[in-house]
């Protein structure tokens, strides 16, 4: 995925249907038009089924991202995205309480329109256009709320982290699909459009790293790296087993990025990740979570931006490691949200301080967003790292200290 900044965690990405309908019309020449709904004060509604077509497109002002109408009634919602112009916008979000409640990604201007239905329960939501001039527009959808979770602490705990399980589910699918766009590229030969698609299907594993990094195929012993998929799919130079080689998406890094050309050898590795990103996807369907691993999985994402993000370690070919990073806090963010109701209940304290520490974090990331950019970030490089690889890792320890109480507090509850 692009990876603009997260400002929020996922609740269910459910009922996502892959069925386009027609954008509206563009018409969106200045900045100032964003948010207002494109004028309709109804949606449009087929076979029961409300539609609302959002538009990206380049403004006077800046790139805007303007909906066919801001008011729904409650019951299922198709939101079609077009990209028309927008060189700076490639995402879309629908959020709730800072919870990411449906996306769409990769959305370049030219492309056909993209959708995704949800069923909503009435209440104030916001579309967020990552980069755009007005980032953020309200939502309402009138009529019966949503039942809002209810019970102890952890009872709500617990139904958080099976929650959870669901978003991991569509992150592993949407990693799968892009890593065979890259795999499409690099068999087509194309360097530069498989550079750009590297920094895409990147992001989706570093959001779920801390979920999937202990997966052996059968057969193998867990201390045999020919079997163990973390290994196979996430290796980097510095840690390599000579009895395996190396495999994986920093393999294929090496050869678009360092080498700069496209070999046997190139095809190869890249259809092999796609093998092994499947071989993890069925197996990610029997994993079950319990809420100390959020908080586990969270703070550890953090110690990866930690160790190998700030550091420049984890993309040392392809200098995307801000995308990585921004990645990893969206992960430990969308596992924080899960939590949220049921950590609320146990330390209202923690929990808003948490909270604003993600805001500092985003808001931090933001400055170094650069829409020109493979994978919507400023490239990590040398002169960068000395002079903000600091800042950045100090920022970062504020959040992570904070959820370091986090795993504690929800395996007590």
């Amino acid at each position: 995925m692009s990876t603009a900044s997260r400002r929020a965690a996922v609740s269910l990405v459910a009922a996502i249907s892959l069925a386009s309908l027609a954008a509206c019309g563009s018409g969106n020449d200045d900045a100032a038009d964003a948010g207002k709904g494109g004028g309709a004060t109804t949606a449009a509604v087929k076979n029961g089924v409300s539609e609302v077509a959002i538009t990206m497109a380049s403004g006077s002002n800046g790139d805007v991202c303007t909906p066919s109408t801001t008011s729904v009634p409650a019951g299922p919602v198709t939101f079609s995205v077009k990209n028309e112009s927008a060189t700076g916008l490639t995402e879309l979000e629908l959020l709730q309480d800072q919870k990411i409640i449906g996306e769409k990604e990769s959305l370049a201007p030219g492309l056909p329109a993209s959708s995704f239905t949800l069923t909503l329960g009435g209440g104030t939501y916001q579309i967020y256009c990552p980069g755009a001039a007005t980032e953020t527009i309200d939502f309402k959808v009138t009529g019966q709320a949503s039942a809002t979770p209810s019970g102890s602490a952890a009872t709500l705990l617990a139904q958080g982290a099976g929650d959870y399980g669901k978003y991991v589910t569509t992150q592993v699918d949407a990693m799968v699909a892009s890593v065979r766009k890259l795999q499409q590229d690099v068999d087509a030969g194309d360097l530069t459009a498989a550079q750009k698609q590297y920094g895409e299907a990147r992001p989706f594993y570093e959001k779920i790293e801390s979920d999937v990094d202990g997966f052996v195929l059968p057969g193998f012993k867990p201390t045999d790296n020919k079997g163990n998929l973390d290994y196979l799919v996430d290796m980097r130079a510095s840690n390599l087993d000579p009895a395996v080689g190396w495999h994986g998406f920093h393999a294929v890094e090496r050869d678009l990025f360092g080498n700069r050309k496209i070999t046997a050898k190139t095809k190869q590795l890249a259809a092999e990740l796609t093998a092994n990103l499947q071989k993890l996807a069925t197996l990610s369907t029997t994993l079950t979570y319990k809420p100390e691993d959020l908080a586990n999985g969270a703070a550890g994402l953090l110690e990866e931006v930690q160790a190998n993000k700030i550091s420049g370690e984890e993309e040392k070919y392809s200098h995307i490691d801000l995308v990585d990073f921004a990645a990893n806090v969206e992960g430990a963010q969308q596992a924080f949200a899960y939590l949220k109701p049921g950590l609320t209940a146990l330390d209202a304290t923690l929990t808003s301080t948490i909270g604003q520490r993600f805001d500092t974090v985003n808001t931090m990331l933001d400055t170094y967003r650069d829409p020109a950019q493979i994978g919507g970030y400023k490239r990590y490089t040398a002169a960068l790292k000395k002079s903000d690889a600091n800042k950045l890792s100090q920022t970062v320890q504020a959040l992570q200290d904070s959820l370091a109480h986090l795993a504690e507090k929800v395996a007590t509850a």
